[in-house]
């Protein structure tokens, strides 16, 4: 392994609290009277809510439940529309085929407003907003003591700017140069931020480990013959460890992970 590629939330992050807060304001914006809003009145204030009020909100654990089927900001709209009107997402198909049906017009409008909630959010309380997304200390433990044997790359779906912003406060700043954080601006699938991490560093691909949270994206990178490996301890399941295991790639916890990746 030459370069390790990582992605951002679930994998160095534990975002999904304030994904889910961002993308609840942005629902509840572009739909005022939907019910859900009546379900988490305490987060909806200027302010960022506490991580304790986000995990008693009803609609948190089905949220987290089905984010690892999605793929970008506006997935999460999607996720609180099936929400909404009851539909249960058991798997990837039934997924696909719920997006399918909401109007591409709206996901886009959805994407937009999501960042646009997020900024407001970063700049009106910025230490709350960093407090709803606390690294992962175990791998950045790992990351700090192997950062001598692998080149170390970003590839996500979220804004560069809120990534460089985390990374300063967890302290591992230095060990992604500016070049190898490759954001949502990169293009729409994680297939397209490794071809471009290939093309910058000229590393063979199957020098290239990736590390990600979701399976579907190592589902989408694998052709490219790079190495997949899952984080467990990210926003994924039994459902997803047993598809990623079934595909050969690693299956990596905290606990194992440097050894698995590292030898």
């Amino acid at each position: 392994m030459r370069v390790l590629a990582l992605d951002f939330d679930g994998v160095i992050s534990d975002s999904a609290p304030e994904a889910f807060v961002v993308a609840l304001r942005t629902f509840t914006a572009l739909a005022p009277r939907t019910p859900l809003a009546a379900q988490a009145p305490a987060l909806d204030r200027r302010s960022a809510p506490g991580d304790a009020a986000v995990r008693a909100s009803a609609l948190f654990a089905p949220f987290l439940e089905a984010m690892p089927l999605g793929n970008r900001a506006e997935d999460y709209g999607v996720i609180l529309r099936a929400l909404e009107q009851g539909r249960a997402l058991r798997d990837q198909a039934s997924y696909d085929a719920f997006r399918e049906g909401v109007d591409p017009a709206w996901l886009a409008r959805f994407h937009e407003r999501f960042y646009a909630v997020r900024d407001a959010l970063a700049e009106s309380d910025p230490e709350g907003w960093a407090a709803l997304m606390p690294p992962y200390p175990a791998l950045l433990a790992v990351l700090r003591r192997r950062a001598d044997d692998a080149e170390l790359a970003i590839a996500t779906a979220k804004d560069s700017r809120s990534v460089r912003a985390l990374l300063s406060l967890y302290g591992i700043a230095g060990l992604f140069p500016a070049d190898r954080v490759l954001d949502k601006e990169t293009g729409r699938s994680k297939t397209t931020h490794l071809e471009v991490l290939q093309a910058r560093i000229r590393v063979p691909f199957p020098e290239i480990t990736f590390v990600d949270d979701k399976v579907n994206h190592l589902e989408r990178v694998a052709p490219l013959g790079v190495r997949c490996a899952l984080a467990t301890w990210g926003y994924n399941g039994s459902r997803e460890r047993e598809i990623a295991r079934a595909r050969g790639h690693l299956v990596c916890g905290l606990e194992d992970v440097e050894k698995q990746l590292y030898g």
